[in-house]
């Protein structure tokens, strides 16, 4: 079986634990007699502030960590244990007051961030994987799912990303989300998340951890065109998902039902807000006046919101970590699309950053190593200067891929890159072959040994 192309390249391809509120709750002065909204307000180890501003109170969300959370009654904290001594850490960021996230005492089984590291039950997590968007959307047995998986985790993998939204207009096959009218449903059924959570225990059978994007820039699977499509009408502007309020408290909504499911499940690794975002979508329209201004501050309010319900997983904007400097002579550096990597990844609310690399789609044939190379190397240096983690979640060439592979890869070991997912994973299953788009790799082919061979480097990597 041949699945249909979701993914497209035609295109011009372009904290762990609601950190920013524990770093808030961390530096308000000893002196503050309540804490803020959302501020930690006890827990195994901390010595703050316990009592919350009017109108919250101090909610129990695990052993390590309280939080003021909206609420009548009682402002005063729950007991604070101190048999655990815990050290937050900060990491100064230049030109702004954000914060290295860092949680170690993260609940068991969750992974947070310490640094530009990513950490599990107090040892290195190593993010090394692959993408997978199509193992809960195309209808696979149980059995295919965990050979999907049991493929990556044979090549040393330890992470997946993969899909977390399918919005339709017309219900069939598998879908989370359906709309009639203005009006979204929420499959919570056989065919929609109780789907996903056949997903989730696959890949925990096979030692994985998933990376879920909560809906996409492209028309494949649904995405943001069809909130604004559905809510606002035909011919609106691709960017008005970032802007309208009533579109944006549909996504919210959608949110608070996927990621609410999950709370609770260590087999998620993190949340990200979109896949490659951009001012532009798959039909190219756009107000004009969307710029890095827009998505920086959509980003804010919607990983603030996830923070807000979902204090054990991480959160990521799930970009393609275009810069934003205006004259420079490749495309991906010159802030057109609306994405400022540099500034995006000091959002508080945002754990680490994340960036794609597809050099023949941006203007880069027959460059491809030398710049797929610096690209690496310049996003290792934002890393760097900002003090979390950042991986390169998505990379694909068509051509020459073990030998510009091995480059690219050795190259994220040397500069310290936190980690990588390749574009995209390839099973042969009892339906076929799953789809390839040019990007796929197999079991069998030729550039599974060097996934394998760098999976171990990055891991033994101090």
């Amino acid at each position: 079986m041949v699945y249909v192309v979701r993914k497209s390249h035609s295109l011009p391809r372009t904290m762990k634990l609601a950190t920013s509120f524990i770093t808030l709750a961390v530096l308000l002065p000893t002196a503050l007699a309540t804490v803020p909204l959302y501020g930690q307000c006890g827990g195994q180890g901390y010595a703050g502030e316990t009592v919350c501003v009017a109108g919250a109170t101090c909610s129990v969300l695990n052993d390590w960590y309280h939080q003021c959370v909206p609420g009548t009654g009682t402002t005063t904290a729950a007991p604070t244990s101190t048999s655990t001594s815990v050290t937050t850490t900060t990491t100064a960021v230049p030109t702004t007051t954000a914060t290295t996230p860092t949680n170690p005492a993260a609940p068991s089984g969750f992974v947070y961030t310490s640094g530009t590291k990513f950490m599990l039950n107090g040892q290195k997590y190593t993010v090394v994987g692959s993408n997978s968007y199509w193992v809960g959307l195309t209808g696979l047995s149980d059995a295919d799912m965990n050979k999907a998986f049991s493929d990556i985790a044979a090549a040393g993998g330890t992470t997946v990303r993969t899909w977390g939204f399918n919005e339709v207009t017309s219900p069939s096959g598998n879908y989370y989300q359906s709309w009639s009218g203005s009006t979204p449903t929420v499959n919570t059924g056989a065919s929609g998340l109780q789907n996903f959570d056949m997903v989730i225990k696959a890949a925990k059978a096979n030692g994985l951890k998933l990376i879920v994007a909560l809906t996409n820039n492209w028309s494949d699977y649904g995405g943001m065109d069809v909130y604004v499509q559905q809510i606002l009408g035909a011919n609106q502007p691709h960017d008005a998902f970032y802007t309208n309020t009533n579109v944006k408290n549909a996504y919210k909504n959608y949110i608070k039902a996927f990621v609410g499911r999950y709370l609770n499940e260590p087999g998620i690794l993190a949340w990200e807000l979109a896949n490659e975002p951009r001012c532009k979508g798959s039909s190219g329209a756009t107000s004009g006046s969307c710029n890095t201004v827009t998505v920086t501050n959509w980003a804010k309010e919607i990983s603030a919101y996830i923070k807000s319900i979902d204090s054990n997983h991480l959160v990521a904007l799930g970009d393609e970590g275009f810069y934003n400097l205006p004259g420079n002579p490749s495309y991906p550096y010159q802030g057109t699309e609306g994405i400022d990597f540099d500034v995006n990844l000091q959002i508080s609310t945002l754990d680490f950053g994340t960036f794609h690399s597809y050099p023949n789609s941006w203007g880069q044939d027959g460059n491809e190593l030398a710049w797929g190379t610096s690209w690496i190397t310049d996003h290792a240096k934002s890393q760097d200067r900002v003090g979390k983690p950042v991986i390169i979640e998505e990379f694909g060439v068509t051509s020459n891929q073990p030998s510009v592979y091995t480059q690219w890869l050795n190259t994220v070991v040397s500069s310290g890159l936190t980690g990588d997912l390749i574009w995209q994973a390839g099973s042969r299953l009892s339906v076929g072959a799953t789809h390839n788009d040019g990007y796929a790799v197999y079991p069998d082919g030729e550039v599974y040994p060097v996934i394998r061979t760098h999976a171990a480097a990055l891991k033994s990597r101090a």
